[in-house]
């Protein structure tokens, strides 16, 4: 009797280690698969991290290229500075040179075909009225009128032009001033030659 106690015991000892073995190895196979999965992500994010790092290198590459490359192309300019300055107004909501307007550039356009390696600096205002977007896309097609304009009559080359806008950030007239608006309806042009 005490021997088949015995046997039996042993049975369910042996039955019960199999469990505790069974249940750790499933804990094992479970802990094993969430650092595969882990590892699986830290090197997916390596491979993005080394592909970002990549990019990053080529753009400086480029960037420095870029700035060498504007580094020559400033050589010579050293002497330069501004040889007239003007301002063209418009109209509410207009882009439209006026015959005034025309007039003003005539002198601009004279002034940069005697002086051919001049360069001009264009540049569209708004007043204050309407959204920030719409006065900084209204100044830029005024500072781009100006610059068809003087391709137009003079035949003056794009590289020696350039635009900008500055939409109402930088008036010349406060709000309460007389004529505000139509003083900050502008493009303001300044020529760059040698002395």
């Amino acid at each position: 009797m005490l021997k088949i106690l015995t046997v039996l015991l042993t049975a369910l000892f042996l039955i019960g280690g199999c469990a505790s073995k069974g249940y750790v190895d499933q804990k094992m196979s479970e802990v094993k698969a969430d650092s595969d999965a882990k590892i699986k992500d830290m090197q997916a994010q390596a491979a993005l991290n080394s592909d970002d790092i990549q990019k990053l290198q080529a753009l400086s590459s480029e960037l420095e290229k870029k700035t060498e490359m504007a580094l020559n192309q400033t050589k010579g300019f050293e002497n330069y500075q501004i040889i007239w300055e003007g301002t063209v107004n418009f109209s509410f909501d207009s882009f439209d040179l006026t015959d005034l307007a025309k007039e003003n550039l005539e002198s601009l356009g004279a002034k940069m075909t005697d002086n051919p390696r001049s360069l001009l600096e264009i540049v569209g205002h708004t007043d204050q009225t309407g959204p920030d977007n719409y006065n900084l896309e209204l100044g830029r097609k005024r500072s781009e009128a100006v610059k068809k304009y003087l391709i137009d009559q003079y035949g003056v080359a794009l590289y020696r032009m350039f635009t900008a806008s500055h939409g109402e950030t930088k008036p010349v007239a406060l709000p309460d001033e007389n004529q505000a608006n139509l003083k900050n309806r502008r493009v303001t042009l300044a020529l760059w030659g040698e002395l």
